[in-house]
């Protein structure tokens, strides 16, 4: 097996649909059609070429790779280098209309330059080769429900294994492909023209990101991001996915690979704020839809996350043909957590609308009687204890994170009532808000170290304590909350880096064995603390570490391996991105999102 590319080689196109997945050398090596969550047709990525990929390869000895995102876009520019001349591959994916197209833009840049496109399609996570026809001068390739077609000026020629062409490419010359996925039992729609296409694509992204009302000298930082956690928005229904790929280990080697193409509450609440405070209200308007759709009916019954269309059903299973990412096994489809009780994902949520409220969002009839359903079911249910945060595959705990989550759930039904004149049962809110943040200070505290713990009654640290001044359960400034971020300091970090908990003795909280990489979010999370605390320069030095983590066209990952100096997890992910513009609107104003939340 070919050794795969680093993750933070990766850079995606998308359609707010899905993303393509390409490596620095212009290969897509991942692609679900047509949802974020269904089937690969690349999947290279988790094996081998043999198991599916579109690659653009220069003949003779490849100089060097450079590539850069046009503008604020996600149109995707890559130049090859070779001791013959110079090529520049396009990649976008225009934003839907009757069907998902792939457009890639071959072009002589200098010398004169023979390039092999291969299309190694491989239906069903690389397990499936499709029936391949011409018809009409076009490439088509079927396997039960899918099919896609190719459109190209190019001479195609169909192996055993594989799509080819060979092009010999001179300063100006432009060769197109489109590749247009349709469900089989219909026509296939109609050719696009590429580079109109990839202009208006240009032009979609360009004016979407003008609307960013967010300056200063982070500005740069925040747009990218905020394209990024956009280009994991399903448009059709306003969800929003965790990340664009499943199985991208943890830990390099290991077997921490969960499916994140999913919808979590959290991360989406997490998202939704960001873009709040950015200027896109319609995005929050759109979640909140979502949101009111996927978790109707019974509280005792939500989800920590759904499928993005809302779909609860997310039953987790292996594939066995495919390696994983160099090797790192099981390639996980689905998601078990999805059946786990979460207590802070309603606060979460009951915080996200509380924003939204005070941020102007216009109100929606549905969305108060959820939310105080919701309120009303954890008053009596806050005690519980769950897997928490991190989702573990053992025993519940009273987390600490979950029952201050659940004080902000409490908190922000109370501020409904008071402050934007909802009605509900308020004077047994906020009973129960004193009732939790007495019991959290006096059952998650360790006085004898001077800090809070990651669950009642154990003196382990979690990252996941950061966020107690975010949330405004207590001040920064609280000797509880100064004696937290020392610990963490302590303790969880490694070479300034921190870790969600700590990790490698026997089996951890996933139930897994070994190590992880530094979660990235959590590092974010102490910028906002130091914020918080007084501590600016701390957190702008770290913030500056954590943003030189991003690859060159500006993505990160979920974690970082601080000893092979790699980007590890899923790509690319929304927690890491949207932790990135709240840290960086902290550092920028005092009326940052941490600022806003603790006062709040």
């Amino acid at each position: 097996m070919s050794a795969p590319p680093p993750i933070e080689d990766l850079a995606i196109v998308g359609d707010t649909q899905t993303v393509a997945v390409v490596d620095r050398r212009a290969s897509i090596v991942w692609l679900c059609l047509p949802r974020f969550d269904s089937a690969a047709c690349f999947a290279s990525l988790l094996g081998g070429p043999e198991h599916g990929r579109w690659s653009v390869t220069p003949r003779g000895e490849l100089v060097s790779s450079r590539r850069r995102y046009r503008g604020d876009t996600l149109v995707l520019e890559t130049e090859l280098v070779t001791d013959h001349g110079t090529i520049r591959v396009t990649d976008a994916m225009p934003v839907r209309g009757r069907a998902p197209d792939i457009v890639r833009l071959v072009e002589g840049v200098s010398g004169e330059v023979t390039v092999d496109v291969e299309l190694v399609l491989r239906f069903d996570y690389g397990r499936t080769r499709p029936w391949v026809r011409t018809l009409d001068g076009r490439v088509s390739a079927i396997a039960g429900p899918d099919a896609v077609v190719l459109t190209t000026p190019a001479d195609v020629v169909d192996d055993p294994n594989a799509l080819r062409s060979t092009l010999t490419l001179r300063s100006g010359d432009r060769v197109p492909f489109v590749l247009t996925w349709f469900p089989s039992h219909e026509r296939a729609p109609e050719a696009i023209d590429a580079e109109r296409a990839i202009a208006a694509t240009a032009s979609w992204w360009t004016e979407w990101a003008s609307r960013c009302r967010v300056d200063g000298t982070n500005r740069d930082h925040i747009v990218r991001s905020l394209v990024t956690l956009k280009a994991l928005t399903y448009a059709p229904t306003g969800g929003i996915v965790a990340a664009g790929t499943t199985s991208l280990p943890e830990a390099l080697d290991g077997n921490r690979n969960w499916d994140y193409r999913f919808c979590w509450l959290r991360d989406a609440a997490f998202t939704l704020y960001a873009m709040l405070h950015a200027g896109y209200r319609d995005e929050a308007e759109a979640w909140r839809d979502w949101l009111l759709r996927a978790v109707a009916g019974d509280p005792q019954d939500l989800q920590i996350m759904y499928g993005v269309a809302g779909e609860r059903m997310l039953d987790e299973r292996t594939i066995p043909w495919l390696p994983g990412y160099g090797g790192a096994a099981p390639v996980r489809i689905g998601n078990a957590a999805s059946r786990q009780l979460q207590l802070d994902v309603y606060g979460e949520v009951l915080d996200t609308f509380h924003q939204a409220r005070r941020l102007g969002v216009p109100p929606d009839e549905a969305s108060w009687p959820l939310q105080r359903t919701i309120a009303d079911w954890l008053e009596s249910n806050w005690r519980r204890p769950d897997e928490g945060l991190w989702e573990v595959r053992g025993p519940r705990r009273c987390f600490t994170y979950s029952k201050v989550m659940a004080w902000v759930a409490m908190d922000r039904a109370v501020k409904a009532v008071e402050q934007h004149g909802m009605s509900g049962t308020v004077d047994r809110w906020k009973r129960a808000r004193a009732e939790i943040h007495a019991d959290v200070c006096a059952k998650a505290f360790d006085a004898e170290r001077g800090t809070f713990t990651q669950s009642y009654g154990d003196r382990v640290l979690d990252a996941s304590l950061l966020r107690i001044p975010s949330v405004g359960f207590l001040p920064a400034r609280d000797p509880r909350v100064r004696g937290t971020i020392a610990a963490i300091e302590k303790d969880l970090v490694r070479d300034g880096f921190v870790l969600r908990y700590p990790t490698g003795e026997g089996k951890n909280l996933d139930g897994l064995e070994g190590r992880e990489g530094a979660f990235l979010a959590c590092s974010f999370w102490l910028v906002d603390a130091y914020v918080l605390s007084g501590r600016h320069e701390d957190g702008q030095r770290l913030f500056e570490r954590l943003v030189a983590l991003r690859n060159d066209v500006g993505l990160l990952s979920e974690e970082y391996d601080v000893a092979r100096k790699r980007l590890v997890g899923n790509f690319p992910q929304a927690f890491s991105h949207v932790a990135l513009v709240n840290s960086a609107r902290d550092l920028a104003s005092s009326q940052g999102p941490s600022q806003e939340r603790e006062r709040t």
